[in-house]
């Protein structure tokens, strides 16, 4: 039985309680949902398999006291199948044990359900659209883009095994000042020159230049022999902004495509896949801006004031009202926001039921504005907009922080994490904290083969299991004749337990968005695993004892050997582990591999 049947018991109780009048003046409109009945796991095995505190959430609204409504749960639980035992302790806790082969039930329930265990659609129906990374395309993902690459599409994986539909979405910053520095960097290092004040730096930008150079030449233009000289026009006719050259131009329009190109590589090659990558710049050609904006114009959220246009985002809980378009007619960055979301929300291919934005730690003071925008569109915040801010990563090595990239300069980025310790190691350990929570990535920890590595901790218990596969098959043990209720050991329970508690786990790592909860559960799984492993066997050990002869060798391989339906059932124990294992690392875009 598990905890989800075990709630529903729980519920169904209260309902019958209520029902037969002996549950004081507790109605039924006052009973929760089955799921805020939590059943959960005694810290202390000696107070059973499971625990709630469903007296203690009811006896206010019962006008009881605690213990009395907990010992009449427990008079109905005693006589539901699959209970061995129900005792009231403290001030009216529950603490149920169940019979051996409920217990163990979960083994079946796995392998039957296969990689779909624990899966639901409990958030079908929706479509969530989930923009995660979004860095400039200035340079090579830097360390925080890549902890966003982990986190992001580990949510992704975990919200569709709750049913939902995920629209990945790279948000491509191509509009705006920062592809001017950008360009202009690049116009200096084509000429030998300083980067400039507020430029970009790093071996790339040299790089990135010579290939410019390269192809502009392939095509028949010289493209330092460009005017470098403010202002002028592109090769369309339109004239340049300010600041602008044609020589520099001509850099920007090569170059952000090659950077467009490396991003998209290195997430191919972090194992994400995006949906959608959305231009920023198309919001201005194809007139997405001026819509928006009038459309919160026809809302009355529009104001003009000293030459400008504002948003009155104070009407929605913002601290002030900001600028759309400035007082020289150019567009604040705050316009493209606004037009982006209204894009996510309208568009003709998979609207966003929800958008989810994950930024970094320094755009904490956007969302007032965010969420003020949303409301103005007639949107509820914190239900259609979704704000998820991710905290720093600090990179150690030797006990020294790692700043230096040979080719991106004084920065970490993806290529060299993953050149360092490998993708499952990186995604891994990005996945595993919670984004509210810095991280600190230590190179020599994740590095080495020992169970102080966490990923390692993991795939070795999947590793391990497919070994005991391998041995079962060899030693002619199959799930044949098995009787899973002979699995009644304490380090069976345990193992037994951490499998009937996954699907709970599941479910609420997507609603919290909090896939580093799989990566948590895996720990304990895989430790439970390990010290199964060490005290159950499926196949007898081979004999250690080269002097050991004759009836006293045949003693020890029998005392090592379970007899056939428990070899058959710790088999399937061992099997059940292994697919949950498995699942979960997918979950995290991990390997699980077979030998270590």
């Amino acid at each position: 039985m598990s905890p989800e049947a075990l709630s529903e018991l729980i519920f169904n109780i209260a309902n019958t309680l209520v029902s037969e009048g002996k549950a004081g003046t507790l109605t039924a409109d006052l009973i929760p949902p089955q799921a805020k009945f939590a059943v959960m796991r005694p810290k202390d095995r000696a107070h059973g398999d499971w625990a709630s505190n469903a007296a203690m959430q009811l006896a206010k609204k019962a006008g009881m006291k605690p213990r009395d409504l907990a010992e009449l749960f427990a008079a109905e639980l005693t006589n539901a199948d699959g209970i061995k035992s129900v005792e009231v302790a403290g001030p009216g806790f529950i603490n149920i044990t169940l019979d051996s082969a409920s217990a163990a039930a979960v083994v079946d329930t796995v392998l039957e359900a296969g990689s779909d265990y624990g899966k639901n659609d409990h958030l079908s129906g929706k479509t969530l659209n989930l923009e995660f990374v979004s860095a400039n395309p200035t340079g090579p993902i830097h360390i925080g883009g890549t902890r966003w690459a982990a986190v992001g599409d580990s949510m992704a994986r975990v919200l569709e095994a709750n049913g939902a539909k995920v629209v990945r979405e790279y948000y491509f910053n191509d509009h705006g000042e920062q592809i001017n520095r950008f360009a202009k960097s690049l116009v200096a290092a084509a000429h030998g020159e300083e980067t400039p004040i507020d430029g970009y730096k790093g071996a790339y930008i040299d790089e990135i230049a010579k290939r410019v150079i390269d192809e502009a030449n392939a095509d028949g233009v010289d493209v330092l022999s460009l005017p470098r000289v403010d202002g002028g026009a592109d090769q369309d006719g339109n004239p340049l902004g300010e600041g602008d050259s044609e020589q520099r131009e001509e850099f920007r329009k090569r170059a952000v495509p090659m950077m467009f190109d490396e991003i998209q590589r290195s997430m191919k090659n972090f194992r994400v896949n995006f949906d959608v990558w959305f231009h920023e710049n198309s919001l201005y050609s194809d007139g997405e801006v001026d819509q928006a904006i009038a459309d919160l114009r026809a809302r009355g959220d529009i104001f003009e004031k000293d030459g400008a246009t504002w948003f009155e985002s104070t009407k929605h809980g913002d601290d002030k009202d900001r600028v759309i378009i400035k007082s020289d007619g150019n567009y604040a960055y705050f316009a493209a926001d606004i037009a982006y979301y209204r894009n996510k929300r309208h568009r003709e291919t998979n609207p966003a039921d929800v958008a989810i934005y994950m930024l970094g730690a320094d755009h904490h003071g956007y969302i007032g504005r965010m969420m003020a925008m949303c409301e103005a569109f007639g949107d509820k915040p914190g239900e259609n907009m979704q704000i998820l801010i991710g905290q720093l990563v600090n990179v150690m090595k030797d006990g020294k922080a790692v700043r230096m990239s040979k080719r991106a300069g004084n920065v970490v980025t993806i290529d060299d994490l993953t050149d360092a310790i490998g993708v499952d190691a990186s995604r891994y350990s990005l996945a595993r904290t919670d984004y509210n929570s810095p991280v600190d990535i230590d190179l020599n920890l994740l590095s080495s083969h020992s169970n102080e590595n966490p990923v390692y901790y993991v795939q070795y218990a999947h590793a391990r299991s497919c070994n005991v596969d391998r041995n079962a098959a060899a030693a002619g043990i199959t799930y044949e004749g098995a009787d899973v209720s002979l699995l009644d050991t304490t380090a069976d329970g345990e193992v037994l337990a951490a499998l009937a508690q996954w699907p709970a786990l599941l479910r609420e790592a997507g609603d919290l968005r909090a896939p580093h909860r799989v990566a948590h559960y895996l720990e304990d799984l895989a430790a439970t695993y390990h010290k199964w492993y060490n005290v159950e066997r499926v196949v007898p050990m081979e004999l250690t004892d080269p002097e050991a002869r004759g009836e006293q060798a045949d003693a020890i391989r029998i005392a090592k050997a379970p007899e056939p339906a428990h070899a058959a059932a710790r088999l399937k124990l061992n099997d059940a582990v292994k697919t949950v294992i498995a699942e979960g690392l997918d979950l995290l875009g991990v390997t699980a591999p077979d030998k270590m």
